[in-house]
C-alpha cells in the first residue's frame, strides 16, 4: 500500500526506530480515525482544472509545469490532514485528470516537470492517517488506482512523446518517490537534508504499493543488495550516493536549482507541430433508481442480488474523418465512450464495492462497429485518432484489473465486433444465445490483433489461445469476419452458447452461483487466469499488489492493535509476531 513517512526536511537522519513525522500530523485525532473506518463515503471520479484542489498547471510552449500544492483539509474524508504534500485518493483523481487532458488539450507538450509547490518537501506518501482509517476494499482500490496512474504517466513517454521529469525540491518519501519512479528522469536538490526514501517497511511493516520495489530493480535496475539496504533504510538516502546508485538521475544544488531544471528541460523539448488541442468537457451522467446513465454507456444496479449491468451502445453512425481527424473533438464516438466506460468502471470499483457479478452488453449495429474499427486501424498514424486508441487500451486494462466477475452476454441486437468485441475478450466468460434465425452474431475486426495489448503485452485474443497461437493467427487473417453462435464456439470465441429454451436458467443459475462464492477467493482466482503468459512489470506490480500487499494489510504486525500502521505516531512501540511465513 502506498504508505509513507510524512517526513519534516531535518527529520531524515532520525533513527529508524523513530517516526519521521511532523508533530502536527502525530496530533490528528485518533478517535476519529476508528469511527471512520467503516464510513461510507461516496467518490467521485469526475474533474477537471477549475475544479483542482491540489495540483496546478502551467503551461510554457513545449514544457507544462505541474506542482503538487495539497490542500491540508481536502480530504475526502475530515478525519486526517494532508501535512507535507501527503495524499489521499482524491489527489491522484485530481493527478490522473490531468495526465489525460495533458495528452488531449495540450497536445503540444514534449515535456512535463513534477515538482512541489512547497518548499523543502516534494512530497511524503499517501497519508498514513488516511489509511488507517479506512477499510481494506479501499486501501486496495486506492493502491489500484494510483498504480494505474503512474503506468499512464510511463506510457505517456513512452507512446505520445510527453517526457515526464520529477523535479524533487525536497523530501520524496514513500509514495512521494513512488511517483518520482514513474517519471523518465528523476533530479534532486541537493541541500543536505532532502533524499529520497521508501520508509513503509521499517514504519508500518508494509510494502510500497504502487510498484516502488519492482521499479527499482526492473525499470532503473538498481542492484538487487543496494535496493535491500535502501528499502530497509528509512532515512533514505540523498545526494551522490543517491545517483550512484541510480536511485535518481542527478542532484543539484540549491544555489542553481531553477538552473539545472531550466537546463533538462530545453534538452529534452521537442516541437511537435499541427497538433488541434481537443477540450475534453464534463461527461453527461445522471443517476436515478439505481441506475447511471451517460449517452453511450449505462450501468443498472440490482444491490440486493449483488449484480449489475454494464451496457456500452455501439456507433450510430461512422462519419468520414476530416483531413485532421482533431476536429471531430470530445464528442467523437470512440473518445466518448471510452470516457464514460472508464467513470462506470470506476464507479463499480470505489463506490459499489459489494457488486460481484456484472453483465456485459452491448447494443447496435454490428455493422458500424467493425466500420469504426477499420476506421480506427487505418489512421491510426494520426496522433489524435492513437491517442484515442490509447486512452481505450489504458481503459480495457482497467477492467483487467477491477475485482469484479465479468460475464458477456451476447444476444440478437448486440454489436461485439472489432474493439468491442475486447469487452467480451476481457471478460471472465462469455455467454452468446444461440438463436435460429443466426441474426445474433460476433466479429473479429483489425483492432483484435494487438493495438489494444493486456498489461502482460499480449492481445486479447492470443491470450485466450495461448496454447494454440496459430489459431489465433489464422482467425485474424481475413477481418472484419463474423461468426455465428456455433462458428464462434467451434472457434473458441465463446464459453457456451446455449439455445432460447436454456438461455435464461442457465444464464440466471451462473450468475448466481458466482455472486455466492468468497469475493476474496474470486478475486485471486481472476487476477490468476486474466494473466496467462508473459510477466511485464505492470503485471508484476499488479499481482504483487494482489497476492503481497492485500495479505500484508491485514496480517496482525501491520493492522494488528499492537501493528505498526496502527501504532505509527503513537508514544507505544509495534509487536511483531516474528515467525517469518
Amino acid at each position: 500500500m502506498r504508505a509513507a513517512a510524512h517526513q519534516t526536511p531535518g527529520e531524515l537522519s532520525t533513527s529508524p526506530r523513530e517516526p519521521v513525522m511532523a508533530q502536527s500530523q502525530m496530533a490528528t485525532a485518533q478517535t476519529a480515525v476508528a469511527q471512520s473506518a467503516q464510513t461510507t463515503t461516496r467518490i467521485e471520479t469526475q474533474t477537471r482544472p477549475a475544479l483542482y484542489r491540489h495540483w496546478r498547471l502551467d503551461v510554457r510552449g513545449g514544457a507544462a509545469w505541474l506542482y503538487l500544492d495539497v490542500n491540508e483539509s481536502g480530504g475526502l474524508r475530515s478525519d486526517y490532514q494532508l501535512k507535507l504534500n501527503s495524499y489521499d485518493l482524491g489527489v491522484d483523481i485530481e493527478l490522473a485528470d490531468v495526465t489525460t487532458r495533458l495528452r488531449f488539450e495540450h497536445p503540444e507538450v514534449s515535456v512535463v516537470v513534477l515538482t512541489s509547490g512547497k518548499s523543502n518537501v516534494f512530497c511524503a506518501g499517501a497519508n498514513i492517517f488516511m489509511l488507517g482509517g479506512s477499510t481494506h476494499p479501499h486501501k486496495v482500490n486506492f493502491c489500484k488506482f494510483t498504480n494505474e496512474t503512474r503506468l499512464a504517466i510511463e506510457e505517456a513517454t513512452s507512446e505520445s512523446g510527453q517526457t515526464w521529469l520529477a523535479a524533487l525540491n525536497g523530501v520524496a518519501s514513500g509514495g512521494g518517490y513512488e511517483l518520482a519512479l514513474a517519471c523518465d528522469e528523476i533530479h534532486l536538490v541537493d541541500d543536505r537534508s532532502s533524499a529520497v526514501s521508501l520508509p513503509e517497511i521499517p514504519f508500518l511493516a508494509v510494502l510500497p504499493g504502487t510498484g516502488g520495489l519492482t521499479r527499482l530493480v526492473d525499470k532503473r535496475h538498481v542492484r538487487r543488495d543496494r535496493a535491500d539496504v535502501f528499502s530497509t533504510r528509512a532515512e533514505g538516502m540523498k545526494g551522490k550516493r543517491a545517483v550512484e546508485w541510480n536511485l535518481v538521475d542527478g542532484v543539484h544544488p540549491a544555489s542553481r536549482w531553477d538552473e539545472a531544471i531550466q537546463e533538462r528541460v530545453k534538452a529534452l523539448t521537442r516541437d511537435k507541430p499541427g497538433r488541434r488541442p481537443v477540450q475534453l468537457p464534463p461527461l453527461e451522467k445522471r443517476a436515478s433508481g439505481g441506475e447511471i446513465a451517460y449517452r453511450y454507456v449505462t450501468l443498472k444496479l440490482e444491490t440486493a442480488l449483488r449484480t449489475a449491468t454494464l451496457t456500452v451502445r455501439g456507433p450510430e453512425s461512422v462519419p468520414a474523418l476530416p483531413a485532421d481527424p482533431a476536429e471531430l473533438g470530445a464528442a467523437w464516438y470512440p473518445l466518448a465512450m471510452c470516457r464514460e466506460l472508464d467513470d462506470a468502471l470506476l464507479e463499480l470499483r470505489l463506490n459499489q464495492e459489494p457488486v460481484a457479478v456484472v453483465r456485459v452488453r452491448t447494443e447496435g449495429e454490428l455493422a458500424q462497429a467493425l466500420e469504426l474499427d477499420a476506421q480506427l486501424a487505418r489512421h491510426r498514424g494520426h496522433w489524435f485518432v492513437q491517442e484515442v486508441l490509447l486512452l481505450l487500451r489504458r481503459t480495457l486494462k482497467r477492467m483487467d484489473y477491477t475485482a469484479k466477475s465479468f460475464f458477456a452476454l451476447i444476444e440478437p441486437g448486440s454489436c461485439f465486433g472489432g474493439f468491442l468485441f475486447e469487452l467480451a475478450l476481457a471478460s471472465d466468460r462469455i455467454y452468446m444465445l444461440d438463436d435460429e434465425d443466426g441474426r445474433n452474431r460476433i466479429a473479429l475486426g483489425a483492432l483484435n490483433g494487438g493495438a489494444l495489448p493486456m498489461g502482460n503485452g499480449l492481445s486479447r485474443l492470443a491470450q485466450r489461445f495461448l496454447h494454440d497461437p496459430a489459431h489465433a493467427e489464422a482467425l485474424l487473417k481475413e477481418v472484419p469476419r463474423e461468426f455465428g453462435a456455433q462458428e464462434a464456439l467451434d472457434a473458441g470465441l465463446v464459453t457456451v452458447a446455449p439455445d432460447a429454451l436454456d438461455w435464461d436458467d442457465e444464464v440466471r443459475v451462473a450468475i448466481e452461483e458466482r455472486a455466492s462464492l468468497s469475493p476474496d477467493a474470486l478475486t485471486g482466482m481472476e487476477a490468476s487466469l486474466r494473466f496467462g503468459g508473459p510477466e511485464t512489470m505492470e503485471t508484476k506490480i499488479f499481482g504483487r499488489l494482489t497476492a503481497w500487499q492485500n495479505w500484508i494489510f491485514q496480517r496482525p504486525n501491520a493492522t494488528g492493535p499492537q501493528g505498526a500502521l496502527t501504532l505509527y505516531g503513537k508514544p507505544e512501540s509495534p509487536s511483531f509476531d516474528r515467525r517469518r511465513t
